[in-house]
Parts: C-alpha cells; sequence; structure tokens
C-alpha cells in the first residue's frame, strides 16, 4: 500500500537520561574532548555551593598543614584523610545532583559509610608507592653500582666528580626515573577513581582499584586532554599568591565525579551496558 503523504512522520523519543541515575556500567571509552567537558561541568558544581566548596577545601588545608608536623605518622594519617575527604565529597556532588545542596557534613560522610573499605584502599596505594621506592633503590644500586660512584665522589671532594661520574650517574637515574614512572601510573590509574566507587558503590578496594585502572586504561586520551587543561590552570591559579585554588581546587575534586560518571554511569535505559567486572 502507497505511503499517505498526509501521515505525519513517526518519530522515536529517546528516554530522558536521569541525571540522579546511579547505575553503575562497564567503564565506557570517551572522545579526547570530554577532557575538557569534565572540567566545564565540574564548574557547575562548584557554582551550585561555591561557599561550601570553599569551606571545605580551607578545612583540608588546615588539616594536612596540621598533620606534615608529625613526623611519619602525618603523613599515613594525610593519605587515609584525603582519601575520606574525597569519597565524603563525592557523595556531596552526588546531592547536588539530587538537586540538594552541599554541606560540610559531605566532607566527614566517609567516616560514617565504607570507611574500612576507604582506609584499605589507601593502605594499598601507600603499599604500592613503598614498593616502587624500593625498586627504584635498587635499580640504582644495581645498575652501574651507584652507591660506589658515589662514595668515589664523596671521597674525591676537592676535585669533584668527573664527567664520566656524571655521565652514568645520570644514566643510572634515568633508568631508575622511567622504571618508576611506570609503576606509578597504572598505580595511580588504579586507585583515581576507587574512593568514589567503593563509598558510591559498595566495592571492596581491590574490585574498585581494578575498575578504576580499566576506566582510565579506556580514556587516555580525554585524560590527556584533561592534564594538559588542568596544568594550564593550576599555573594561572597559583599566580596570585595562590588564592586562584579556592575556585580550582574544589573544581578537581569535583571533576573526579564528573569524570567517573562520564565514564562508569549508564541511563537508567541503558541496561544492556550493564556487565559484570
Amino acid at each position: 500500500m502507497a505511503d499517505n503523504p498526509y501521515q505525519p512522520p513517526e518519530t522515536i523519543v529517546a528516554d530522558p537520561i536521569d541525571p540522579t541515575n546511579q547505575t553503575l556500567v562497564n567503564p565506557i571509552k570517551n572522545p579526547a574532548g570530554h577532557g575538557w567537558q569534565w572540567i566545564k561541568d565540574a564548574f557547575g558544581y562548584f557554582m551550585a555551593s561555591p561557599g561550601t566548596w570553599i569551606a571545605s577545601v580551607i578545612i583540608m588545608i588546615v588539616i594536612m598543614f596540621v598533620l606534615a608536623f608529625i613526623p611519619v605518622l602525618g603523613s599515613f594519617l594525610s593519605n587515609f584523610l584525603t582519601t575520606i575527604f574525597t569519597a565524603g565529597l563525592m557523595l556531596g556532588c552526588s546531592a547536588i545532583d539530587k538537586g540538594e545542596p552541599l554541606t560540610i557534613n559531605h566532607l566527614f560522610a566517609g567516616f560514617k559509610k565504607n570507611t574500612g573499605d576507604l582506609i584499605l584502599v589507601s593502605l594499598l596505594y601507600m603499599a604500592g608507592m613503598i614498593v616502587i621506592m624500593l625498586l627504584v633503590g635498587l635499580i640504582m644500586v644495581l645498575t652501574g653500582g651507584a652507591s660506589g660512584m658515589f662514595a668515589e665522589m664523596a671521597s674525591n671532594t676537592q676535585s669533584g666528580a668527573t664527567p664520566e661520574q656524571i655521565q652514568a650517574m645520570m644514566g643510572v637515574g634515568g633508568i631508575a626515573v622511567l622504571v618508576g614512572l611506570a609503576a606509578v601510573i597504572p598505580l595511580a590509574m588504579a586507585y583515581y577513581f576507587a574512593p568514589v566507587l567503593i563509598i558510591k558503590h559498595d566495592l571492596g578496594p581491590m574490585e574498585a582499584m581494578k575498575l578504576s585502572f580499566k576506566g582510565c586504561l579506556k580514556n587516555m586520551m580525554p585524560f590527556l586532554v584533561y592534564g594538559i587543561i588542568m596544568l594550564i590552570l593550576a599555573l594561572v591559579a597559583s599566580l596570585p599568591l595562590f588564592l586562584g585554588w579556592l575556585v580550582l581546587g574544589p573544581v578537581f575534586i569535583a571533576s573526579l565525579y564528573t569524570a567517573y560518571k562520564d565514564i562508569f554511569i549508564g541511563s537508567v535505559s541503558n541496561n544492556s551496558s550493564e556487565q559484570s567486572f
């Protein structure tokens, strides 16, 4: 039968995306331009409660400043609190999605939910960093006998190091740095989204780190764009006595949430994306 020329065209209407949806999906690979979009969207979260964001960042800075005066233990506590504070602010961003205000209480929300897992993921991260530092030190010793070169240079303080010694030390140091970076980057990728995945989806530390690594690996290009733009913004924010960090700090934290939503959260109608991890 011929088409009726007076029949209105059929329109397929997609289900609207619910901004409050929290369905965890298999990590999505996004275009490079999404790195800039994460920052833009994060600024929107900041503008939703600028005063509370700034107050939260100031509280974090003061606490970390005090802990810096505690030898050894202060570093461990700073790492734990950074993870817990970050997770709590992720719940604050989720509240903003629901039309609720961000409050100072969100900063400490990580002490009320999944605290043990948040502490454990911090321990795993610190353990990884310690292993990497030991590995770099071992390479320095084994590659070219770095300790022997140091001793020889120390015993010859009047004439100083020879060009050959300097060149050898640079070679050893270069190898150690490359190995260290090759190990630190995957560890950072595994840790990056772990706090939000633990606090929002009750994942265990190892499961969260595995999924975080997978999400970062699939989005290397967006993260490259994100990193370049954040570096430029960091330089600009540091110029007026670092006062710009009162804005950039919250934007940086919120950008973790916007990247998490882009990579790990699908719409309610996108059930086909749900997979086991």
